[in-house]
């Protein structure tokens, strides 16, 4: 167990004590996946499709902490701030966990996303970052524990602040109802 109290290490020490040893980064990574392809952000259907991947439905104290983190990533989808922040382990913790976590974070995206239907097809763009973060998960253990390696992981690191939004807003547009054309 990571000493660090970073909220990676208290997430992680909830679910360990509630019997759910699933990865809070993979948690986290479905949560913004599913947001991001337009879920929404009503509790329930969240707590379903977590209650799933943790292979049963979330103890009231889970349910609290899951909660608290839809709120967290509404608030930064639908912000200012142009930046999501990961929930990962600090960086007191050595790279080959952090990098495993990124890629956990990754899957739980992307099963997140693919969980969501929606209308139309994606941009181009859209389709590269999903690409992107199909690659990220996979690449994860070629991360040394090095000074390269670390700025490696920064770089995937801030792309994943960021790239979420592009999905999101993407996916926000197709599912509002397209402006009729004005005639001049």
């Amino acid at each position: 167990m990571p000493s660090s109290n970073s909220p990676y290490a208290a997430f992680s020490a909830l679910l360990a004590t509630s019997g759910q040893p699933v990865s809070p980064a993979e948690l986290h990574g479905m949560l913004l996946g599913r947001s991001c392809a337009g879920a929404g952000f009503e509790p329930e259907p969240w707590l379903e499709d977590a209650a799933e991947l943790l292979g049963s439905a979330p103890q009231d104290n889970v349910r609290q902490a899951l909660i608290g983190l839809q709120e967290m990533v509404k608030a930064e989808l639908t912000g200012n701030e142009m930046t999501v922040v990961l929930l990962l382990p600090g960086d007191d913790v050595p790279l080959a966990e952090r990098a495993a976590a990124l890629g956990q974070w990754c899957q739980g995206f992307l099963g997140g996303f693919g969980l969501t239907a929606r209308e139309g097809a994606l941009s181009g763009e859209a389709v590269e970052v999903l690409q992107d973060l199909a690659s990220i998960a996979q690449v994860q253990s070629a991360l040394e524990d090095s000074d390269d390696g670390e700025s490696d992981y920064m770089e995937v690191m801030e792309y994943l602040r960021v790239a979420p939004l592009l999905l999101f807003t993407e996916c926000a547009k197709a599912a509002a109802p397209a402006p009729k054309p004005s005639l001049h």
